[in-house]
């Protein structure tokens, strides 16, 4: 291989189909057939991704196919609860499980790579991204780190119903202080091995295939520059033969942690032990030049490139570059009665019921049921966060569900109660990606008002309350820290 052929594997890029973040990238066919891109994720359907993988094989000198990869967290078609929810089954099988159907579901649409489990502590309730692991415990996020890796991958990789599993964020990103997204973490090795690294170190275990690096930095050193980390860790301590992938634009953000321009963060990430970078770019376009400079040496791009490379051979991409692209699977294997049950089953058993006064649960078939709040009638919502590749469409809302269970024989009226936020610019960030809620904009005594007079009617009133399935999460945390400074600064 050459040398640019290389540094083409190192690259990984979005079709900017299904985006997670604000930056899209460009050109991507052209890059492809150039030997430039290593990895696609975001990119959907074996249609889409056959087209993109006959670039990468048919146009390359190499005819080296690419990996792709999607942030498949909590199921793919089949939604199961989110993470923290899962968590509160404390069924280890059935968690596993519905990795292993996640990992049926995404293979049959042509995925071959998952951005999970995220496995980060925390124990910071003010943390946006707490939703996507599973919360405080270091038993329990191991036994969780460990099944979610084994129900991805299976015995063996290569079979067309497995995936590459990609355990985030290493590490510490769950401590974050002050739970604001992408700060520092500030921690003592006695409570980092004891507390925070043993679900990492579990998933490692169980065989993960691949790492990616957190945002945070860690003791004044950015986790995605940081070779105590990535390389005395995870790699010399650990063992650990796989692929580190870098976050979401994760070199780029370097330059504002101070470490350089763009060159300069892509070679100390390279020779911290980063083997992939996402988005940056920063592999692609300044590795040569800092090679020649003496900045990186042959042996770290080779040693990337090698890792890329065996990824794609444990996959059996070498062997049959369109081994998940086959469109029957994708017409059968999605959203089966038999996936739907064991979701029905995960959502039961992670529901956490108080107290139950009067047995007033179940409810009774008769009489009138008042359903208020803003989530009554959200079908979109229902999901939760990071259901990227969810139907918003013909997921049930809570009123069309209670209806099915409760028959004609209940007559159920419905108001909006409240707005979901007060705030019309916050409700608007907590309800992106598809995922409205409608608002009224009169006056909140004749809202409420309103709201009596239905309650009034029934013999039972439901409260629909909680978050929107995006008041959770990366962007929205990113969102009120950016508001708290400029209401700071103004």
């Amino acid at each position: 291989m050459t040398v640019d052929e290389k540094i083409g594997q190192l690259n990984l890029v979005t079709a900017g189909e299904v985006t997670t973040g604000a930056t899209a990238s460009t050109g991507v066919e052209a890059k492809i057939a150039a030997g430039q891109i290593g990895g696609i994720f975001s990119m959907t359907t074996p249609k889409k991704i056959r087209a993109a993988q006959e670039l990468a094989v048919n146009k390359t000198r190499l005819k080296i196919p690419m990996i792709f990869g999607l942030d498949v967290i909590h199921g793919y078609k089949t939604t199961f609860p989110i993470p923290l929810g899962l968590s509160a089954t404390w069924d280890i099988p059935l968690i596993e499980k519905t990795a292993r159907i996640a990992a049926q579901e995404a293979t049959a649409d042509g995925i071959n790579w998952t951005f999970s489990p995220m496995v980060d502590i925390s124990r910071d309730a003010r943390w946006g991204r707490i939703s996507e692991g599973s919360g405080e415990d270091p038993y329990l996020g191991s036994q969780i780190a460990s099944a979610m890796v084994k129900g991805y991958q299976g015995n063996d990789l290569k079979a067309i119903n497995t995936m590459m599993a990609c355990v985030k964020h290493w590490a510490l990103y769950g401590a974050a202080e002050s739970g604001k997204d992408y700060n520092t973490t500030d921690m003592s090795l006695h409570r980092m091995y004891n507390e925070y690294f043993p679900p990492y170190k579990a998933a490692v275990e169980a065989g993960a295939g691949t790492v990616m690096t957190s945002f945070n930095d860690i003791n004044g050193i950015p986790a995605t520059a940081n070779k105590w980390l990535v390389t005395d860790v995870l790699r010399k301590e650990w063992g650990f033969n796989g692929m580190v992938v870098t976050d979401y634009t994760g070199i780029a953000e370097l330059m504002d942690h101070g470490l350089g321009d763009l060159q300069q963060v892509s070679a100390l990430s390279l020779k911290a032990g980063v083997d992939m970078d996402m988005i940056s770019e920063g592999f692609l376009n300044t590795l040569k030049k800092s090679l020649k400079e003496g900045k990186v040496s042959q042996a770290d791009i080779d040693r990337a490139c090698r890792l890329v490379l065996e990824a794609k051979y444990k996959l059996g991409l070498f062997e049959d570059p369109y081994r998940y692209c086959n469109e029957d699977r994708a017409k059968t294997e999605l959203l089966t009665p038999a996936n739907l049950k064991v979701a029905r089953d995960a959502a039961t058993k992670s529901f956490v019921l108080l107290k139950n006064d009067k047995q007033l649960l179940p409810l009774q078939k008769k009489g009138t049921v008042a359903v208020i709040g803003a989530l009554a009638n959200t079908r979109a919502n229902m999901v939760g966060t990071w259901s990227v590749s969810s139907d918003l469409v013909n997921t049930p809302s809570l009123v069309e569900g209670m209806q099915s269970v409760l028959g004609n024989q209940v007559k159920i009226v419905t108001h909006l109660g409240s707005n979901l936020l007060e705030d019309a610019v916050y409700q608007e960030h907590a309800t992106m990606f598809g995922r409205t809620i409608p608002r009224d904009n009169r006056p909140e005594s004749d809202i409420i008002a309103e709201a009596l007079q239905t309650a009034a009617q029934a013999d039972v009133i439901v409260a629909a309350l909680g978050e929107s399935s995006e008041m959770s999460g990366e962007v929205l945390a990113v969102r009120r820290l950016v508001s708290r400074l400029f209401s700071n600064v103004f």
